[in-house]
């Protein structure tokens, strides 16, 4: 079984284009987890009428790294997607790019996959640029390089039990995850065919306090992890 994990936030935009998106996979999901942060919106309806398996986590308690905790330990696959609300699977081959890597294709030596994401007609032309010069053409993996996206990624549920996502740092949980792994021996794949789409891009159109809070955990990563 193959289980996906999306956390959302005042997603009512965005949500139900991603869940019917995630529905119509050529690889079959059947379970799939929500992770609400006290949404204000109809984020909660819309997961709802999916059937989703809805969970619900306060804004006193919310972490990045707990959300996804939350979600995965609730994820019935060994094979779990993590996707955020507001992206968007680009065609019916997105999971199977992803798991394909966690099912044999790349070995025991991967502890992750992290896909390709792409602008939309309105994003704008500073996001744009940033993803198309962080998220190439060419299919690589890291056995250095720590860099990891769970905006749109895959892990394996049996190694999380081991390596759970830090619930203490501010952002970057992903990245903090990659390098753990990758000081135990573990490579980070990258797939630019799991591919969608992320209208705000991963800088969110220079949004100055958001830079700020990532910029403090890649320096606490880089100096102490």
């Amino acid at each position: 079984m193959i289980s996906v994990v999306i956390r959302a936030y005042n997603e009512e935009k965005w949500l139900d284009r991603c869940l019917r998106a995630v529905k119509h996979q050529r690889l079959p999901i059947e379970d799939i987890i929500v992770v609400d942060n006290e949404s204000q919106d109809k984020s909660r309806e819309i997961a709802q009428h999916h059937g989703t398996t809805l969970l619900s986590i306060s804004r006193a308690d919310f972490t990045f790294g707990r959300a996804l905790n939350l979600g995965i330990e609730a994820a019935k696959g060994e094979v779990v997607l993590i996707l955020s609300a507001h992206c968007i699977p680009v065609d019916e081959l997105w999971s199977s790019y992803l798991a394909l890597h966690l099912n044999g294709y790349g070995g025991d030596s991967i502890c992750g996959v992290y896909g390709r994401q792409e602008p939309l007609p309105e994003t704008s032309d500073m996001d744009a640029r940033d993803l198309y010069t962080t998220f190439r053409e060419e299919r690589h993996n890291q056995s250095q390089d720590y860099f990891f996206h769970n905006a749109n990624s895959a892990i394996r549920k049996s190694l999380w039990q081991k390596y759970p996502f830090d619930e203490k740092i501010r952002g970057v949980e992903d990245r903090a995850w990659g390098k753990l792994l990758i000081q135990k021996g573990y490579q980070i794949t990258y797939e630019p065919m799991a591919r969608v789409y992320h209208h705000h891009g991963i800088h969110q159109n220079r949004d100055a306090p958001r830079a700020k809070r990532v910029a403090d955990s890649i320096r606490y990563i880089r100096d102490h992890l």
